[in-house]
């Protein structure tokens, strides 16, 4: 075993040698236990197994009291490995003491249930799927412009409602053709194909040619039995990228750089500790919920064990076979980690940049780098807080630094930025924009649909949700917190109380055993995490935080429908559950063609654990039913949403009092004025100084 001085931290991401060494042990261990050595496995994930909480939150408490690694509890370095055998049939999740170089657990998929869709495996599938005879002699048969360039988008099947434990793993693809300009760039989306290969991962072939509907809301559900002759004839060209936009870029747009002479205000020691302005927390970052953030202290209390993006999934609301299996789990079926961008200067993030890399794997094993898939960077976020005394007009004010951890996925077609958003004031936001393209079906000519919009000639874009679930794990001055319920409701006028009409009343009702609750902006509805064991000095309330939580619409599918039923996390707003170690994801481990949330946040819920004054987790499920306009064509303005967790009566004054001023002396702004002879002041002239975006080395 390791020199405890020398040992990684518990929180560190995993390194190209720990990666290939657990690989390596799952290898050879399957091949003794099989004794088989020639029995081949496909490693698809290879991520750090976090310790179990018992372990590591005593060693999390060492280390913010200041003890040398040396001198803090024992935790074990395990890592989770998910591997098929079996052409993919068989599906397991092993973990690996790199400590010992053995396997410490072992656990087999059930019936029925498909691991995810990895790198690997898409590229294959595309490949397959576009050189099948089956699929070019189909392509053929829609008369297209010759030398056309044929692109496929690669779905999960997702489940139809008569779908059972014998189901093999399939793929749906979705075919486009390529602009006649042939450029690699070109927006495909804007030529759907009528038809969609169904490709059988197990025997690697395509197995079904589905016929997809192109008609408008006179047709009905009908399926047309061939496809129609020449059907992108009415479909134009509909470019996004700047190399192929007709209209010229407009002008009058002058630089705007963030500029930090002196560098950042934050610090990242041990690979990935940062420190800020009192805040202190670790960034994380695995396959599956790519970014995660750990052991969140400001001013040295505890507030937050674990924060994560824990599950999202994306329903089609368009009823004509195949679209309506049309529902990914982006995280559970393909990995937000997976799909994270490689983030660049300049252009994801502004200003003094710190990125953070990690290491995946390929199919056999193989540690490949994952280069810059977080960023980490200061915002000004505009004032902090002012006031002006208006008997002596004099105005104190400060300005709004935020600390941003951000993390961008392109999943297909789609874009999804997600920031934790750290501010002076002790509060977190979670941000989520949504971007991208929006994904396309054919429609005849001169037809409408009540299943979407147009958006180009042609090209129908379907009604969907985007609904994702947070996973909030406190630790408010300790690990026993509660949830409270808090409504705002009128007094009645009636009430002796209220003998002028005007009052109302808070009421709280703190959550006894696991459950559900939902949103009600007009009640003003919050959710406190309190600690009643620690109450504030100057309120006599227990410390805590409030969770505004988004009064989003849920999920539309109908209550039995199989859409409804592998995504029982978006039926509610809140959810809160005990903390047991490994209950991580909402919609359950294995999302792929579910028919059921197994093991997922509703299933967490009923078992009607106690919850007050307990470890536990909260959940809050939010999003956007989207229904496509013209402007989210070719390309998509982001959508917002932005989720907070605001200290309430965790401190006993605004703990943002002591930030410095805003002053000229330390901004620096400058003042646009007219000159005469050359227009308006330039830098030169007031002296500020415009630097270069840069990355900083810490």
């Amino acid at each position: 075993m390791a020199d405890p001085a020398f040992r990684p931290h518990p929180l560190q991401n995993l390194n190209s040698a720990e990666i290939r060494s657990a690989s390596q042990t799952v290898t050879r261990t399957v091949r003794e236990r099989e004794k088989d050595i020639s029995c081949q496995l496909w490693i698809k994930h290879v991520s750090l197994h976090e310790p179990p909480k018992a372990l590591l939150l005593p060693y999390l408490d060492a280390e913010s009291a200041g003890f040398p690694p040396e001198s803090r509890p024992y935790v074990p370095r395990l890592v989770s490995v998910i591997y098929t055998t079996n052409d993919g049939r068989d599906l397991f999740e092993s973990v690996v003491s790199l400590d010992t170089g053995t396997e410490v657990g072992l656990e087999q998929a059930s019936k029925g249930q498909h691991s995810n869709i990895d790198r690997d495996e898409i590229r294959q599938c595309r490949k397959k799927i576009l050189t099948d005879p089956w699929v070019v002699e189909s392509v053929k048969k829609l008369h297209l412009p010759e030398d056309v360039v044929i692109q496929c988008d690669t779905w999960p099947y997702g489940a139809d409602k008569d779908s059972n434990l014998e189901t093999p793993k399939y793929i749906q693809a979705l075919l486009y053709a390529r602009a006649p300009h042939n450029h690699p760039d070109s927006n495909q989306y804007a030529f759907p194909l009528p038809i969609s290969p169904v490709l059988d991962l197990f025997q690697n072939k395509t197995v079904r040619m589905d016929t997809l509907a192109t008609g408008g809301e006179e047709d009905g559900l009908r399926h047309d039995t061939a496809p129609p002759e020449a059907p992108l004839a009415h479909c134009v060209e509909n470019e996004y990228h700047p190399d192929l936009i007709k209209a010229p870029v407009r002008e009058g747009l002058k630089p705007l750089r963030v500029v930090q002479p002196e560098g950042p205000s934050f610090t990242v020691t041990d690979e990935n500790l940062v420190q800020w302005q009192k805040w202190r927390f670790r960034v994380g970052f695995n396959y599956r919920e790519g970014m995660t953030i750990h052991d969140v202290r400001y001013d040295g209390r505890k507030m937050f064990y674990r924060l994560s993006m824990s599950e999202m999934t994306v329903p089609y609301g368009d009823p004509r076979a195949p679209y309506h299996r049309k529902q990914a789990f982006d995280f559970g079926d393909f990995g937000a980690g997976s799909c994270s961008n490689n983030l660049k200067l300049g252009c994801d993030c502004l200003g003094a940049i710190k990125y953070f890399s990690a290491w995946m794997n390929n199919s056999n094993g193989d540690p490949i780098e994952a280069p810059n898939v977080i960023c980490l960077h200061e915002q000004d976020t505009g004032i902090g807080w002012k006031h002006t005394n208006h008997r002596t007009s004099v105005a104190v004010i400060t300005r709004r630094r935020t600390l941003v951890v951000q993390n961008i996925i392109t999943v297909g077609n789609y874009e999804y930025i997600f920031a934790w958003m750290f501010q002076q004031s002790g509060t977190i936001d979670f941000e989520t924009r949504a971007t991208g393209i929006l994904s396309t079906s054919l429609i005849d000519q001169e037809k409408r649909s009540p299943w979407g919009n147009i958006v180009s000639p042609g090209v129908l874009a379907q009604n969907h949700q985007h609904l994702f679930c947070l996973r909030i794990d406190p630790m408010l001055d300790g690990s026993e917190n509660t949830l409270i319920q808090e409504d705002s409701v009128p007094v009645p006028e009636t009430d002796e109380e209220n003998p002028y009409g005007n009052a109302w009343r808070l009421v709280k009702s703190p959550f006894e055993m696991s459950t559900f609750a939902d949103a009600a902006p007009e009640k003003n509805r919050v959710f406190k995490i309190v600690n009643e064991n620690r109450l504030n000095r100057i309120s006599g309330s227990p410390v805590g935080f409030k969770l505004t939580p988004q009064p989003s619409q849920l999920i539309l599918a109908g209550k039995n429908s199989v859409t409804r039923r592998r995504a029982r996390f978006a039926e509610h707003h809140v959810w809160v559950t005990r903390y047991r170690d490994g209950d991580l994801w909402a919609g359950g481990k294995w999302t792929n063609q579910s028919l059921e949330e197994i093991d997922g946040v509703s299933d967490y819920a009923a078992r009607k654990e106690d919850v007050r004054n307990q470890d536990i987790v909260v959940w809050h499920t939010f999003g956007m039913t989207h229904n496509p306009r013209v402007e989210d064509f070719p390309v998509m303005p982001v959508e917002i949403i932005t989720v907070s967790l605001k200290p309430a009566d965790f401190f006993e004054f605004n703990p943002a009092l002591d930030v410095r001023q805003s002053t000229q002396e330390f901004n620096k702004s400058c003042l646009v004025e007219k000159k005469e002879e050359s227009g308006y002041l330039t830098d030169e002239d007031h002296a500020c100084h415009l630097y270069q975006p840069c990355s900083v080395k810490l």
